[in-house]
């Protein structure tokens, strides 16, 4: 089916695989297995495969709007330490077993997508893999079914394709610096716009009942939310939910004091924002919180708790 002329592609796997506590540097390796503690690790030939795209095809979903699927209606996604210019995949080794790269073979462009769009790159074990916009194309092999985008955003770093070969629109709607970069070295926004200035860094109060919390640059409460993930890092409080309880900036972690800096990540959020996490968990402050010192989020809904140095809930009343 049409685009044969885009050449045929070999197969190679790749995965990444990320620990549920884990999210930092050391992400991508297989000892941070990417499934619940005491869970059996995937076997490498779990998941979708690494076959060939076929007939690709545009979806539109929920969670991440227009996303590019292959034949199987299955998403592909693009990966941020790879590069487009030009394609490289930096996904490799135990990578393998949760990232099933797109192999090339009988690959036809989405109905209204440029065809000029794919291509191909040569990976470090010599067989080929199908690229977007540059981009080399994997599936994640945690998605079962047409129309799941379990992969959406995880770690920060992986995204599904929208049909022109960008991030999909609600998944990260700019394309941003790198998620390694701390933010004083992000790229200039779209535009020419500067990066914002790092907030100043977290802090460690103590409260007679609730012992030692996080609290920002202000001295205000710092508070996780029980309805976000850790693994994948996802924050689960929008819209309405973020006029209550506001993001925590990036903040300087030069200026951290008594903060654990496991996992002291940046994440971008699926509005454009981004936000400070600790240990991986997405991190907020609390408009009820008037001055330093108080703590009227602590317990609210039984979701929402101040935050312990090494970011674990305090859950105490």
């Amino acid at each position: 089916m049409g685009m044969k002329r885009a050449t045929t592609f070999a197969a190679a796997a790749v995965a990444v695989v990320l620990a549920a506590s884990a999210c930092g540097p050391s992400d991508y390796k297989a000892s941070d297995a990417a499934q619940p503690a005491g869970a059996a690790a995937p076997a490498a030939a779990a998941g979708p495969g690494n076959q060939p795209g076929g007939q690709l095809a545009v979806s539109t979903t929920e969670k991440a709007g227009p996303v590019l699927t292959d034949s199987a209606g299955l998403t592909l996604y693009r990966f941020d330490k790879d590069t487009a210019e030009p394609p490289k995949s930096n996904c490799e080794g135990d990578c393998a077993k949760t990232w099933p790269v797109v192999a090339a073979g009988d690959v036809t462009a989405a109905a209204g997508m440029n065809p000029s769009l794919l291509g191909e790159v040569v990976r470090a074990d010599g067989t080929k893999q199908l690229t977007v916009a540059g981009w080399p194309a994997y599936r994640f092999n945690k998605d079962a079914k047409p129309g799941d985008v379990n992969g959406q955003g995880v770690g920060g770093v992986w995204f599904a394709f929208g049909p022109d070969g960008k991030k999909a629109a609600k998944g990260a709607p700019a394309e941003a610096a790198p998620y390694e970069a701390p933010p004083a070295a992000a790229s200039p926004a779209p535009g020419g716009a500067a990066p914002a200035e790092p907030a100043p860094g977290l802090s460690v109060a103590k409260d007679p009942k609730l012992g030692e919390y996080i609290v920002d640059g202000k001295g205000m409460t710092v508070y996780r939310f029980k309805k976000d993930s850790a693994w994948p890092m996802v924050s689960n409080c929008v819209g309405d939910c973020l006029t209550k309880w506001p993001v925590v900036p990036p903040v300087d972690k030069a200026n951290a004091k008594g903060i654990t800096e496991k996992n002291y990540r940046v994440m971008d959020r699926p509005d454009g924002k981004q936000q400070q996490t600790v240990d991986c968990w997405p991190i907020y402050t609390f408009s009820g919180d008037k001055k330093p010192g108080d703590t009227n989020g602590q317990g609210v809904g039984g979701t929402w708790y101040a935050v312990s140095p090494d970011g674990k809930l305090i859950t105490v009343q």
